[in-house]
């Protein structure tokens, strides 16, 4: 027998070539995609400072942290991190964030006596020009030059950072590929039985080493498939290329079949459950510190403070003749009716400085006073923006100070949060029934925003006005009144939400909202049924005088759908009312400010409230990344659909982030949707449980192959005999790399249901499932082989021969049996292992697949039953004579019992979990939940006094140092 192989040698090098060319296309091409993605193709030279007035020009990778750049007039693409020193610009950050909304960026202000350390991720971010973010439009003043200083350059800056995650992914703790090394090992350590077996035999015979030392590494590359890792990897580019015509796009491939096991989805609001845009409702000004009614159009409203802060205090610019900016504030503006007139170069006003200005329609309107708003003077009323102080997530507010033409003193107008707006107002302008007018509005579902105002010190210039501290200047206001937005659901949202809880899959909404508000929309939406009850946990840090607490109060729904807040003094008339619900049926919500104090204060509750909570309002970036890893920690396989911006560290936390984004893809998260909606999730974990359940059926297809051709080369050494070079290149090109990469092409199923797939390859199913088709092929192997044996025509010489002539011991009747039962075997699992419903379409659906193995299927029975002399000289199959066509046909029906067999192990019992459920009733404790957060839901379940509505949760601190440890226990009163 031929030991050079040189057919099929050939043939693999040849194929590992092209595997190995299109392997480097790929990367290559994903890289060059990387790159374009990332690259500053518009800049690659710019303006460096060097004093006194002197300028150099420097490529861009000549950069180093400490220079101090130009930003030109026309704008730039940002190829370093840099902090903003003179000038104002307009930036857009799609890329980093996935925000299409453009930012502005003021300069750092000027603080000699400040110990505060720069950083530019968080407090310092509306400072920074990041890399990769493309200013748009420079504001300066007079004939400076708008100035940044370079902090960080390559790999360093925030850009550098997320390409680093990206080409070195955080590992991902994903089970399936744990379990599949594992059973790697496995096939080595029965390739490792073979080849004792295989030695043992060639020595008995006195085989030469060269011969035992071959034939021993021959068990191993059949054991070991070397294509198991690329045939493994055809589900997720399948799902990929589908997900890429749905609109999603992919940048981190392996986070496909994460997707199948997601078991909780966070979703931000605003511009994710609700509709981006929003609609003014109308307004609640004051009068004499009374809230007036509801006035619809801005229009209507007298010019006076109230008026001119909607007109002024936002962060709207011109681009191209087009006002832009967050769309809050432009339809803000726009109810007003008033003008945005941009700076130009015959500006001179104000002090040479170069404002924004806005005015009413009309220029006519003559109304302004160098007093404020108390007396009138024959000039067009018009105001310039000075400055403005950024709206930021940790503040939840943005302020601006203005100058009315004609004016010396200059005016600070702030909007915001409610709470945070209120907080900087004098307590005696805020009226007496504030707090429940607010509470009034938050409750149905409005987006309520709160003003205030000031006169500023007359003494304050425009150079003082540059460089003071926003905390200098935002403090005793004057509260103004309300704005009301009206945010309305997307209406895909709630279809999606309930698609998504039908399938046992949890829902989490975590935003930067009001927290009556985020309950209003969670119960529109059906995150929360009408049945089940909001509890609020309200956590209060500690102070000099009280330790940290927890509120536990309902939010109840009344019978006109209006939600109402529970005192602990109205607990009791609470728990009566909600009798009639089961006791598990409800929801914890929780503000960013309590979620903080508990995870510092009573880390052992955190666990208890994340697994039932629901909505987490008022949540800061950071925070929301904070509830994910707690998620994640508490067993949850965790996605995040967010549209960019502040969700930017969550979607970058969680195993599947997904970005609303019209960019085609971006660094801001692994997928990236341009439907701006959520439909997109469903589509992403059906999409996940397709390719986890092909990757499961690739891989054991591939560990049966192994041990068909395993069983059919170990009884044909026992005969010193081995199929045929082209036989070998038969089965491992033409049948089973053919089904292998063609199995994968089934399309995912159109529903989500409630089980997930299987996350484990050593599941109970998934083992039973290998072994029992182990135990079929080698049944029917054998069962061949011993009918052939059987066989009145059979030379029982070959069982001994000794004949050393190679091709001789290929060509026989053994070689030729086997090698067609096992081709049948390789076709028959190839089916068996495709499933289809309830996470993939039916096989049927899969045109190529099927017809590729009813043709392999034709193929096969064609060569055993009516060999052509060519083709059967080219495998070196014996012939078997037409005579002994009972035979042949009999070896055919072996194959369909097989297959019968082997269908129904799969469909009665594999498909239906019978051997894990004959486990559970043998062994009870296998029935225990093993994630964490199922162990907490059932324990909070089984409590009748969880949680503790009405009651007040304290820190109770013991100073017992037996060990040097501070023993912290928690006390309900």
């Amino acid at each position: 027998m031929c030991d050079d192989y040189y057919y099929y040698a050939g043939c693999i090098i040849l194929i590992s070539v092209i595997s190995i060319v299109v392997s480097l296309y790929e990367t290559k091409k994903q890289s060059i995609t990387l790159r374009d993605m990332v690259a500053s193709h518009e800049v690659n030279v710019m303006t460096v400072s060097r004093g006194d007035g002197v300028f150099e020009e420097l490529p861009t990778s000549k950069l180093v942290p400490g220079d101090v750049v130009v930003i030109p007039q026309h704008g730039c693409m940002m190829s370093c991190d840099a902090v903003l020193l003179v000038g104002n610009c307009i930036v857009n950050e799609s890329m980093l964030t996935g925000e299409s909304v453009p930012v502005t960026k003021t300069p750092l202000p000027n603080q000699p006596d400040s110990d505060e350390v720069f950083s530019p991720d968080d407090v310092h971010k509306r400072y920074t020009l990041f890399c990769g973010t493309q200013v748009i439009q420079t504001r300066y003043y007079g004939a400076g030059k708008v100035t940044a200083v370079v902090v960080r350059t390559g790999y360093s800056t925030t850009k550098g950072e997320l390409v680093r995650a990206i080409l070195f992914p955080k590992p991902m703790d994903f089970k399936f590929y744990q379990d599949a090394i594992r059973f790697v090992q496995v096939l080595f350590l029965i390739a490792s039985i073979g080849m004792i077996y295989n030695i043992a035999t060639f020595l008995s015979r006195g085989e030469s080493a060269q011969r035992i030392i071959l034939r021993t590494l021959d068990i191993v590359t059949i054991c070991v498939p070397p294509a198991l890792p690329a045939a493994m990897t055809v589900g997720t580019i399948y799902a990929q290329n589908r997900l890429k015509k749905a609109g999603i796009f992919c940048i981190s491939p392996p986070r496909i079949n994460m997707c199948g096991k997601l078991k909780c989805i966070c979703f931000d609001k605003t511009g994710t459950l609700t509709e981006d845009g929003l609609d003014l409702f109308g307004v609640v000004p004051l009068q004499e510190n009374r809230f007036l009614h509801v006035v619809q159009h801005p229009t209507d409203l007298p010019i006076g403070p109230f008026l001119t802060a909607m007109a002024t205090c936002h962060s709207l610019t011109m681009i191209e003749g087009e006002l832009k900016g967050d769309p809050l504030d432009l339809k803000m503006f726009e109810s007003t009716n008033w003008i945005l007139q941009e700076p130009g170069r015959e500006t001179t006003r104000f002090d040479n400085l170069i404002p924004t200005t806005v005015h009413p329609p009309s220029l006519d309107t003559l109304f302004t006073s160098s007093t404020g708003f108390d007396g009138f003077e024959q000039i067009a009323f018009e105001v310039g923006i000075v400055r403005q102080f950024v709206f930021t997530s940790a503040l939840q507010r943005m302020s601006v100070i203005t100058r009315t033409l004609g004016n010396t003193q200059m005016d600070l107008y702030c909007k915001g949060a409610p709470e945070k707006v209120a907080s900087l107002c004098k307590q005696d302008t805020l009226p007496e029934d504030y707090s429940d007018v607010l509470h009034r509005f938050t409750m149905k579902g409005f987006r309520v925003i709160a003003l205030g105002w000031r006169q500023l010190d007359p003494k304050l210039n425009w150079h003082h006005a540059m460089r003071v501290q926003r905390e200098t200047v935002e403090c005793e206001l004057t509260f103004l009144g309300l704005i009301i937005m009206q945010n309305s659901l997307k209406p895909e949202t709630t279809p999606v939400i309930r698609q998504l809880k039908a399938a046992n899959i949890r829902v989490v909404m975590a935003t930067g909202d009001n927290m009556h508000t985020a309950i209003s929309v969670a119960r529109d939406c059906a995150m929360v049924d009408e049945e089940e009850k909001v509890i609020m946990v309200k956590a209060s840090p500690p102070s000099k005088n009280s330790e940290a607490v927890i509120h536990w109060e309902y939010a109840e729904v009344n019978l006109d759908n209006e939600l109402t807040v529970s005192t602990a003094e109205e607990s009791d008339a609470s728990y009566h009312a909600l009798n009639i619900v089961r006791a598990d049926a409800y929801h914890f919500a929780l503000d960013g400010r309590s979620f903080g104090v508990v995870r510092q204060y009573f880390p052992e509750l955190l666990p208890k409230i994340c697994v039932k909570g629901t909505i987490f309002a008022r949540m800061s970036p950071d925070q929301k990344g904070q509830l994910i890893e707690q998620l994640q920690d508490l067993g949850y396989v965790v996605g995040m659909c967010g549209d960019g911006a502040n969700d930017c560290g969550a979607l970058k936390t969680a195993h599947a982030g997904i970005s609303l984004s019209e960019a085609e893809a971006s660094v801001a998260s692994p997928f990236t949707s341009k439907t701006p909606n959520i439909e997109c999730v469903p589509t992403v974990i059906r999409e996940g449980r397709a390719a986890l359940v092909t990757s499961f059926g690739v891989f054991k297809y591939m560990a049966l192959y192994s041990m068909i051709q395993f069983v059919t080369v170990m009884i044909l050494y026992t005969l010193d005999t081995n199929l045929s070079d082209m036989m070998f290149l038969y089965i491992d090109l033409v049948i089973t790399t053919t089904v292998a990469v063609l199995m994968g092409h089934t399309s995912a199923y159109h529903k989500l249901v409630p089980r997930p797939p299987k996350g484990s390859l050593v599941s109970v199913s998934n083992l039973f499932s290998i072994l029992s088709q182990t135990v079929g092929v080698v049944t029917f192997q054998l069962g061949a082989f011993f009918y052939l044996t059987s066989q009145s025509w059979y030379p029982a010489e070959k069982l001994h021969p000794i004949i050393n002539d190679d091709e001789h011991n290929v060509v026989c009747p053994e070689t030729t049996t086997l090698f067609i039962s096992g081709s049948f075997q390789y076709l028959i699992l190839s089916v068996i292992f495709s499933k289809g419903p309830p996470y993939r379409k039916r096989i049927w659906t899969n045109v190529l697949f099927l017809v590729s193995v009813i043709l392999l299927t034709a193929l096969t029975a064609w060569l055993w039953l009516y060999p052509p002399t060519v083709i059967r000289e080219f495998l070196m199959m014996k012939l078997i004579p037409d005579e002994y066509i009972v035979f042949k046909i009999t070896v055919v029906l072996l194959a369909v019992m097989h297959f019968v067999i082997a269908e129904s192990i799969e469909s009665f019992i594999i498909d239906r979990n019978i051997p894990s459920s004959c486990l559970k009733k043998c062994f009870g404790k296998l029935s225990k939940p093993k994630k964490k957060y199922k162990i907490i839901g059932k324990e909070l379940s089984d409590n009748p006094h969880w949680p503790p509505v009405g009651d007040v949760t304290r820190e109770a601190e013991q100073n017992v140092r037996e060990t040097s440890d501070v023993h912290v226990s928690l006390q309900v009163q």
